[in-house]
């Protein structure tokens, strides 16, 4: 899909066309994003891109460090984000662009590397799955993980995340993949609209999506009970934007590092924020970022400061492994870089 900007947020009747849908339509993809091009850029702003944002939990602190002038008070005055519907999408977009930074998922990064791309992973911001549960409805007789068998799951698109989740689901549950149908639905919102036609029988339901139709579906396995920590996306930039734009990449992160601290101790001021970036009701907003900052993952956080946390990278490039997203080895000495980070998480753990 092509890129959406979301820009000058401090006049969002002036500067950003609102698309008020249905909730299914709306959260069903990026085309559907409430946010669309913005005119009127102030002198000096910058760009970053940030793969999802608008619809995907992975990119709330931007929002918010944005909102509470984080990044202008580090010194990077960022007043742009670029958004995709995918990683491949955002890294495209960052390297025609020359954006200094991007959060994408970590497949992506790989995958670009081994085609030839000059690509470092220099943050990791999302450290869990923990957005994702999968639900069924009320009246249906999936139980647990283990009632999986015969059924019909849902997953987005080939090679997503959601593909390789619902595979690693059948691996816990002792099951092979022959034992369930994995069913394309296109995305989250098509697959809630494919659960409630019967087209599969549990479908996956990631935040914010989970907060607003909680009440309606039944949850029988949440990612943070059952899987490990897995690196969901990762900040990166290219050797030259990391020669010419040092400063300002240091700046992204340390005011992505207080979005995600201020979003802990004011949850709700904090979700009040991200209503108007994901187009949500406030109490849906507030509900999603007190479950992510309350959520820990075998002692992880779902949002992380950037520090990289090797283990749950390997394990989600495995998980891409999977579903045909990586291929060959991977030379994380040679892809990582961790320059950018503050000195008191620079050590890869």
């Amino acid at each position: 899909m092509g890129t959406f900007r979301i820009d000058n947020h401090k006049n969002p009747g002036e500067n950003r066309m609102t698309i008020r849908t249905s909730a299914f339509a709306r959260i069903a993809g990026t085309a559907a994003l409430a946010l669309v091009a913005a005119w009127g850029r102030p002198a000096g702003a910058e760009e970053i891109v940030v793969s999802n944002f608008g619809v995907s939990a992975n990119g709330m602190p931007y929002g918010v460090a944005r909102a509470k002038s984080f990044f202008k008070e580090e010194g990077a005055n960022v007043t742009g984000i670029l958004t995709s519907a995918g990683g491949g999408t955002s890294l495209r977009n960052m390297l025609a662009g020359g954006v200094p930074y991007a959060e994408v998922n970590p497949g992506s990064v790989v995958g670009a590397v081994h085609q030839g791309a000059d690509i470092k992973l220099i943050s990791d911001t999302v450290l869990t799955v923990a957005e994702f549960v999968w639900a069924v409805r009320p009246d249906s007789p999936v139980k647990s993980l283990k009632d999986f068998k015969g059924r019909k799951i849902g997953y987005t698109n080939p090679r997503s995340t959601s593909q390789g989740l619902a595979m690693l689901l059948l691996e816990k549950a002792g099951l092979k993949l022959g034992d369930a149908e994995l069913v394309r639905t296109g995305g989250f919102g098509e697959g809630v609209a494919a659960l409630d036609t019967g087209l599969v029988d549990i479908a996956p339901l990631p935040e914010p999506l989970l907060s607003e139709f909680r009440s309606k579906y039944r949850i029988v396995v949440k990612a943070s009970d059952i899987l490990p920590p897995l690196a969901n996306v990762v900040g990166v930039s290219t050797p030259n934007m990391m020669a010419q734009r040092g400063d300002f990449i240091r700046a992204v992160i340390r005011a992505r590092r207080r979005a995600v601290a201020f979003m802990t101790a004011n949850p709700d001021e904090a979700g009040d924020i991200v209503a108007k970036d994901y187009n949500l009701a406030s109490a849906v907003a507030r509900a999603a970022v007190r479950n992510l900052t309350t959520s820990v993952t075998d002692g992880i956080p779902y949002w992380g400061t950037g520090q990289i946390y090797l283990d749950g990278l390997k394990r989600m490039i495995e998980v891409q492994r999977t579903v045909g997203a990586v291929t060959g080895e991977v030379d994380y000495g040679n892809i990582i870089d961790t320059q950018f980070l503050p000195d008191d998480i620079k050590a890869v753990k």
